[in-house]
């Protein structure tokens, strides 16, 4: 006896569908659709452009990209910069290789040691932001800091962090926060793979970096893309790294997003801090395009 399968009748779809439809509708398509239409004037908080906006067509976004100041601190492009080296000195080389490490090192392995470094790794990335920011002021701080105490006991230099070092410290502050997605990633695709390579590999006395080149690089190929894309989105448009240096000092961390916040929400230019948002959101479509476009070649393979 065959049971066919059962399909819902359309008005039941609807009706599991539509509340969902609904919260896009509401929370995602609409402020896209309001923050597109603010762009294009001067609406702001304060003044006559609160009460009586007026479009002003493509100013925003020529103000954004007149490169005549597009370098300079505090500037969109000076903060487009600042975004691309935290994205790759954080998410490229400090979550994926420091995650790929990590799943390596432990690959095959049980026993106390795994679950304690896992579990240090995953609360780093569940801890509330509020959490971590003040953990990490005390372990940076320049006079009675974690780290600078145990650099005076081994007689080297003790600075201040955040002053004079801000990237190199949200750096290793957003790796050491984010590295948990890429550890989890790659320790399942690793468990996934057929031990019997491993234990050829073992056999013929390959070495490390043959094992990396020959079995775990081509082999995980696509989750490799597939981290290197999530991690970047991400690592973009995280707002995390404000806690810690309010983007500055001197503009020298404010990233894209800070950017926003700062243009948008401080100064109250909802008009500018708009036209920033939609730059912003179709560089994310971009990336979001790639990761759907790796994600189909998964499937067809």
């Amino acid at each position: 006896m065959t049971v066919k399968p059962a399909f819902l009748s359309r008005p039941a779809t609807i009706a599991f569908v539509s509340p969902a439809a609904l919260l896009i509708l509401l929370f995602l398509i609409y402020p896209f659709i309001s923050i597109f239409f603010i762009s294009f004037t001067n609406e702001s908080l304060t003044g006559l452009t609160a009460a009586n906006p007026q479009y002003v067509g493509l100013d925003n976004y020529t103000d954004l990209f007149d490169f005549d100041t597009w370098m300079r601190r505090g500037e969109f492009g000076a903060s487009l910069l600042l975004t691309a080296q935290f994205v790759i000195g954080s998410a490229l080389i400090g979550q994926a290789c420091l995650g790929l490490a990590i799943a390596l090192a432990f690959h095959r392995q049980q026993g106390p040691l795994r679950q304690i470094v896992f579990t240090l790794v995953i609360a780093a990335w569940i801890i509330p932001d509020t959490v971590i920011a003040f953990a990490w002021f005390a372990f940076l701080d320049p006079f009675r800091g974690t780290l600078n105490g145990i650099l005076g006991a081994l007689g080297l230099p003790q600075p201040d962090w955040v002053l004079d070092h801000p990237m190199i410290s949200i750096i290793v502050f957003n790796t050491w926060r984010g590295t948990a997605f890429s550890m989890l990633l790659f320790s399942s695709a690793l468990a996934a793979l057929p031990s019997s390579y491993f234990e050829t590999a073992d056999v013929i006395g390959a070495s490390l970096w043959q094992k990396l080149r020959d079995i775990v690089f081509p082999l995980l190929r696509p989750v490799i893309a597939t981290d290197l894309i999530l991690i970047t989105l991400a690592t973009f448009n995280t707002f995390t790294p404000f806690l810690l240096t309010g983007g500055g000092p001197n503009f020298r961390t404010e990233l894209v997003s800070i950017y926003t916040y700062r243009v948008g929400l401080d100064d109250f230019q909802f008009g500018k801090g708009s036209a920033i948002a939609v730059v912003v959101m179709l560089i994310n479509l971009a990336l979001a395009s790639i990761y759907l476009v790796i994600s189909r070649q998964r499937r067809v393979r």
